[in-house]
């Protein structure tokens, strides 16, 4: 007796745990069937109140019966979403309940930073390995129109595998768009032209740093063509570099007056392709994006430049010239070669950053990268830097960056 209100006690503690237990009941036939039957508190309602207790169970203590909780009504989905479509009316997207994104959204922000991270580091390492490549060619092979057709050439095959597997969409152009880009293609193939003339004549840091003065060269062309005139503080920007590349021409050991031309040439050039870009892209009708503009730009300056070589320069390019010139012809196709595919590469990498982030951060970065390639080439080629050329070279790229901050404020103060 004591054991079964213990057991009894027990059960009335935990008088919600849903268990089963196994009790039997009285058939008319006299026979017995075993079935199941849960604790109080879980038999269903139909269970007939005029039952006779078994015996096997009334040593069961029953508790007091629980009320039973109400359960939220069942909507149909119909209505559910009928619902859903009532308040994305009423208050838009905002009011329904949204989860969480400010862990994704941080994710997707370091993975972009990261990005653009590794985009400037090819765009730099590509450009450091290009003008190393190059200089090393013209030193012994002194045909920058052959060069620079070459490098068009190898850029022309990589478009051209480009479209042809749809890694990036081939555009669709009109004879009109072709008339239009013709003379961006000229400017930029005399840019290429003027640059590789001045890298086989002076140093390679001396041409970076005349190269520093393009923003000079900006202002006067946008204001001839463009109409837009400078403002006081970008005048005032462009004495330190004006000064400083003035600084480190006087005191260059490998100065002279072809290599200081040709760069000054190819920063005009170049300037005015940009500006002939910004022209053809304002055009609703003629408008491409960057790749494709820089990718038709370069099989066209390939088209123009390869016939007017072979008239000036001859088919030198050939290994029966190297050989009677006492040229390594495997290290000299090679190093042709791996300047042509660095040139490409670093320029789709600025193409690249640029769609990721504004002119003016562009701008800034090309800045770094001059930095980055003089130091560079100072180092690999071992060049001697006297003091006053160092701090003029520092002028003038100071006052790149200055140009660059006060182009940036400018709109702000319109």
């Amino acid at each position: 007796m004591l054991q079964h209100s213990t057991n009894a006690a027990s059960f009335a503690a935990r008088p919600l745990l849903p268990r089963l237990k196994a009790g039997r009941r009285r058939q008319h036939g006299g026979g017995a069937t075993t079935h199941l039957y849960a604790l109080p508190g879980f038999l269903s309602s139909s269970s007939s109140s005029s039952e006779e207790p078994s015996p096997s169970r009334s040593w069961i203590c029953t508790p007091s019966p629980r009320p039973a909780v109400p359960k939220p009504p069942i909507v149909p989905t119909t209505v559910a979403r009928a619902a859903e479509d009532a308040a994305l009316a009423a208050g838009g997207e905002e009011s329904l309940p949204r989860p969480a994104t400010k862990v994704s959204s941080s994710t997707s922000g370091l993975v972009h930073k990261l990005q653009l991270g590794f985009l400037f580091g090819l765009w730099y390492l590509f450009n450091i390995y290009f003008n190393i490549y190059d200089k090393q060619v013209l030193k012994v092979y002194p045909f920058p129109m052959t060069i620079t057709a070459f490098h068009f050439g190898i850029g022309t095959v990589f478009i051209l595998l480009m479209w042809l597997t749809n890694i990036y969409e081939k555009p669709k152009i009109s004879s009109k768009q072709i008339v239009a880009i013709l003379p961006l293609a000229i400017v930029h193939t005399l840019a290429n032209v003027f640059t590789n003339m001045s890298l086989g004549m002076v140093a390679v840091s001396f041409t970076h740093t005349i190269k520093a003065s393009e923003p000079f060269f900006t202002v006067i062309l946008s204001a001839l063509f463009l109409g837009e005139f400078p403002s006081f503080l970008v005048l005032i920007s462009l004495v330190p570099i004006v000064g400083g590349v003035a600084l480190a021409s006087l005191t260059e050991v490998s100065f002279n007056w072809a290599g200081f031309w040709s760069a000054m040439a190819s920063n005009l050039t170049n300037q005015s392709r940009n500006v002939l870009s910004k022209k053809i892209m304002t055009k609703s009708e003629e408008s491409l994006d960057d790749i494709n503009l820089f990718s038709i730009t370069t099989i066209m300056s390939f088209l123009l430049l390869a016939p007017v070589t072979i008239l000036i320069e001859g088919i030198k390019f050939t290994p029966a010239y190297m050989h009677f010139a006492g040229l390594n012809i495997r290290e000299v196709f090679v190093r042709s070669f791996l300047a042509g595919v660095c040139f490409h590469a670093y320029q789709q990498a600025a193409y690249m950053i640029l769609s990721r982030v504004s002119p003016i951060t562009h701008s800034v970065g090309n800045c770094v990268k001059r930095v980055v390639v003089i130091i560079s080439a100072v180092i690999f080629f071992r060049t001697p830097v006297s003091p006053i050329n160092s701090i003029g070279t520092g002028v003038a790229l100071v006052g790149v960056f200055l140009y660059s901050r006060v182009t940036r404020a400018k709109p702000k103060s319109a």
